[in-house]
């Protein structure tokens, strides 16, 4: 393999070295052995399977091709050799350009989640000027061999996405290091900071950021998405994924258009694009002719490739287990030094999550989360439904302009929750001057008492006043329900003194939030239990893993990650709040009369 063998001069048959450094990495993937793991950490995709011969490697790709090119055109400046993927990078791009029977590509998108420093930038450039330049869209077989032959796309146009620009530049500024001179001379490259132009302009390389108006419209043919773990709702990463996913989507078959994510592991329950992606992959897994529902996958396989290699959920973080856990983990990535990270891991400034996600790779919770996503999901029950004339208890969570007010219901006889409405200020200058139209709330709650037999109706009615009149915003809706209803109600928020109420459950009062932590602590427990069903409601599921634990004066209760997060909880404290109704009515000796004794 003359080029990755370190040969300085040009050798006018490209063809043939091209085919050299094809030969090489056959060669070194085919000799390479089985990798001796110290734990047993899990492997999600291709990358890193084996059969009985070797590497599962995919039978019809165009990824020789691309590792081919980038082998003679590209340079590593700082060996000062030409450029040379490890072989775990190498089996991911023969998989990511994988074709089927047809010539059609096995997978338009892809997701590589690692450690962190494992490559994954250098990754990205590499891939990013390669798939300017190189035969990776399929044209015909070759008659001889009846391998795919590949052409280069003439109007090829990469983007480098990120949140901020800070984030593209850790991409971008390895472009100047990645060409080398000969390679700018023959494709006519030009290079700036933040753009790569060549061959008269008609192939381009651009950075860009969170702007999805600018974004809307754009035909590319590859796109990087760089630390989607990052990407969220109040950076705009919700909205740019959306964009993006659109723009590809719209080109004709005739374009390979691909898209690489680019992430470590993420934060459990920030509702961030990479967890919304591998949430969505779970989805596809599964036995479809399993006999139970919970088995089956629950979406149509999308064709996504996703990669991970990361620690077991169990697997120990200790100063002895570490080093090894790491050493597994990094995968061909040797430079990065275990002594260092267990440094970091060790350090009590690092929270515990924060080091199991960085350097385990593993997408957790943090310390403080009230349920993990694996906790919560496990209760879903995708069949359950809430039928007219059922029993059940209702809790109303209210705000006026900032966080969401919402209703959620929960049957009597088994404990499911269903949310029965949310409001919430629009986004943008479609929520400037909005507050939660009370209209609306009062028919959601009269229709709720028309088609179901509600046994409980208690509502936090939350002390913001009312610009206009500058009394308490609910408080007559609040009144009203309670004289409309309060005879038909078996347990009453407020049952005995002078702040007797059928429907008012202030949570401003200490005997209020004492019996509501009590709900929080119980519905913990009905959860790990695998007792607390719902439908998989995504707002529900999303304010439950939205929520924080947070000590007050009468005891654990939950709250925001901060009073001024945008990742609201009020479907949770709903939720909760139900389940605490129906429990109290089910205990209560007498159930009838309009009140508890």
């Amino acid at each position: 393999m003359a080029r990755l063998l370190k040969r300085v001069s040009v050798v006018p048959d490209r063809s043939g070295e091209l085919e050299e450094i094809k030969s090489w990495y056959r060669e070194a993937l085919a000799s390479e052995p089985a990798p001796q793991w110290h734990t047993a950490p899990v492997c999600i995709g291709p990358t890193w399977k084996r059969d009985k011969d070797g590497w599962l490697l995919p039978k019809i790709t165009l990824g020789w091709d691309f590792l081919a090119w980038s082998g003679y055109w590209l340079r590593d400046s700082k060996a000062g050799a030409p450029w040379k993927w490890t072989l775990e990078q190498a089996r991911f791009w023969l998989w990511y350009y994988a074709l089927d029977e047809i010539g059609h590509p096995l997978h338009d998108n892809a997701v590589l989640q690692r450690l962190k420093g494992w490559g994954k930038d250098p990754m990205a450039a590499g891939g990013a000027v390669t798939s300017c330049f190189a035969p990776l869209t399929f044209d015909h077989w070759d008659r001889t061999s009846g391998d795919p032959v590949g052409r280069d796309e003439p109007n090829a146009w990469v983007q480098v996405c990120a949140v901020s620009q800070e984030q593209t530049k850790n991409t971008m500024k390895l472009l100047p290091g990645l060409i080398p001179a000969e390679t700018r001379r023959y494709y006519g490259i030009q290079l700036g900071k933040l753009n790569m132009y060549a061959m008269g302009d008609s192939r381009q390389i651009e950075a860009v950021t969170s702007s999805p108006l600018a974004l809307e419209g754009g035909r590319p043919t590859f796109l990087v998405r760089n630390e989607t773990q990052n990407w969220n709702g109040s950076n705009g990463g919700l909205d740019m994924d959306g964009v993006l996913s659109g723009n590809t989507a719209k080109r004709e078959d005739s374009v390979n258009v691909k898209m690489l994510d680019i992430c470590n592991a993420y934060r459990d329950g920030e509702d961030s694009v990479a967890q919304r992606v591998r949430e969505a992959w779970e989805g596809t897994q599964g036995d479809p002719d399993s006999d139970d529902l919970g088995k089956r996958p629950k979406y149509m396989d999308f064709g996504l490739l996703y990669d991970s290699i990361e620690a077991a959920p169990d697997t120990p973080m200790s100063e002895e287990t570490i080093p090894r856990v790491i050493e597994d983990i990094r995968g061909d990535s040797v430079w990065l030094s275990t002594k260092r990270i267990v440094k970091e891991i060790i350090n009590p400034k690092n929270p515990v999550s924060e080091s199991r996600r960085k350097w385990y790779n593993q997408c957790i919770a943090p310390e403080d989360a009230y349920v993990t996503a694996q906790e919560w999901d496990a209760n879903e029950r995708p069949d359950l439904m809430l039928e007219h004339g059922e029993k059940v208890t209702l809790f109303l969570d209210c705000s006026l302009n900032d966080d969401a007010t919402g209703l959620v219901a929960c049957r009597v006889g088994d404990g499911f929750v269903k949310p029965l409405g949310m409001w919430q200020r629009p986004a943008g200058k479609r929520g400037d001057g909005w507050r939660v139209p009370r209209e609306s709330v009062d028919d959601a709650i009269r229709k709720a008492m028309h088609d179901y037999r509600v046994v409980g109706l208690w509502g936090d009615p939350s002390h913001v006043l009312d610009d206009e009149t500058g009394l308490r915003y609910w408080d007559s809706l609040f009144d009203a329900w309670h004289r409309d209803y309060g005879r038909r109600l078996k347990v009453w928020a407020q049952p005995q003194g002078r702040d007797r109420h059928a429907v008012m459950f202030d949570m401003v009062r200490m005997d209020v939030q004492k019996r509501f932590v009590t709900a929080v602590d119980q519905a913990y427990s009905d959860i790990t239990a695998g007792d607390f069903p719902h439908d998989g409601d995504a707002r529900l599921r999303q304010h439950m893993l939205n929520a924080r634990r947070q000590p007050t004066r009468a005891g654990m209760s939950i709250a925001k990650e901060g009073r001024e997060s945008r990742r609201k909880i009020d479907l949770a404290i709903c939720a909760i709040g139900a389940r605490m109704i129906r429990r109290e009515y089910l205990n209560t000796r007498k159930q009838g009369g309009g009140q508890v004794w």
